[in-house]
């Protein structure tokens, strides 16, 4: 495929992301494109919508890119504003999968936030949502599937023929923390905060070259609080963290609660800074309670991506840092356009490493 064939349909929930791809794609090809495609979304007051492509997609290559977990794009509803959730965000991707009606070469569905990725495996009498919208997308004619930290990657079995490219942002948020925090990155250890981000967190303290520890969530199950067992107690295993910097690793924070519990047994063990990493930082709530838990210095700031919406007010705190990963997402993109193994794009450990060294050498100077 040449660039020339390369194509991109920005759905409204990634708008300001879109903007920042389509500059990326020109400084990679040196080029002066739009690759944006125009289209446009609405709906009625009842709540239907629909879709409209206005301009052809006939023998191009077709990327979707959509944030289903932006809970702040809204419409009037039977008079009302409603803010979509991430079922209404799906539902348009398939109207937009429909509008294209097959005329597309190929498909590639760019879903950083991968839609119901919480719900990836059934206990009990459970639906199973993400394997089902997955099979979905792959009925109705999409060839690649890109996502970024899935809350389970086995996920990508319920689709065995359909390439599924989970990718981390991880070298991109260390190159920011390595560039910010020169003085806190000696004497490191990684937190994985419970046993399902511990493969994350590994990856990051692989990166790192240091050892990685990990908090086990003890929990009640026979009470049910929004959804979720109640914890009952974090209880660590790893290394002594008295003294050291610690950076503590997650796919997405939603409340926050479990991370700043974490960070309060990590400061009564002695840990000196802790830096709070998520690929995702959703902050459906807890927005204050992280604000307090700054003040009493329970840790020292948040690195997160623009993968996915952050609302305003958390953007604007002292102690948040949003990572631009569009960059990233363009080389993702160019590289699947251009049919190039992706190899590459899975390992940046050696250009960190020489990163760490050069910083820490710069500052002893």
């Amino acid at each position: 495929m040449s660039n020339n064939d390369l194509k991109i349909i920005v759905m409204d929930s990634m708008k300001d992301f879109g903007s920042l791809l389509d500059s990326n794609l020109n400084k990679i090809n040196g080029s002066n494109e739009n690759y944006l495609i125009n289209i446009s979304a609405s709906r009625f007051q009842n709540g239907e919508g629909k879709v409209k492509i206005n301009e052809t997609v006939r023998g191009k290559n077709i990327f979707i890119l959509t944030d289903v977990g932006n809970y702040n794009i809204s419409y009037m509803l039977h008079g009302k504003e409603h803010f979509m959730s991430p079922d209404e965000h799906f539902q348009d991707i398939k109207r937009v999968i429909s509008a294209i009606s097959g005329h597309a070469n190929k498909i590639t569905l760019v879903m950083p936030l991968l839609y119901q990725s919480r719900q990836h495996r059934r206990k009990g009498r459970e639906s199973l949502d993400c394997a089902m919208a997955l099979q979905e997308l792959e009925r109705l004619g999409i060839n690649d599937i890109v996502t970024f930290d899935a809350h389970d990657p086995n996920i990508c079995n319920a689709i065995p023929t359909l390439p599924f490219e989970n990718f981390y942002p991880t070298h991109t948020i260390l190159d920011k923390i390595v560039e910010n925090e020169i003085d806190s990155i000696d004497n490191l250890l990684v937190i994985s905060p419970d046993t399902g981000a511990m493969e994350r967190a590994r990856y990051y303290a692989d990166m790192l070259g240091c050892n990685v520890g990990l908090f086990y969530k003890r929990r009640d199950y026979s009470k049910l609080v929004d959804g979720k067992n109640p914890i009952i107690c974090h209880a660590y295993m790893g290394d002594d963290v008295s003294g050291k910097n610690i950076i503590v690793v997650d796919d997405m924070i939603a409340s926050g609660g479990s991370m700043i519990e974490v960070c309060e047994e990590l400061k009564k063990k002695g840990a000196r800074n802790i830096f709070l990493v998520t690929t995702f930082a959703l902050f459906t709530e807890g927005i204050e309670n992280f604000k307090e838990a700054y003040k009493n210095k329970l840790f020292s700031k948040i690195y997160s991506t623009n993968l996915s919406y952050v609302p305003d007010n958390v953007k604007k705190e002292k102690w948040f840092f949003s990572v631009d990963c569009s960059s990233q997402v363009a080389n993702i993109i160019n590289t699947l356009n251009n049919n190039i193994s992706i190899a590459h794009l899975f390992n940046g450990k050696e250009e960190i490493a020489l990163k760490i060294k050069k910083c820490l050498e710069d500052s002893s100077k």
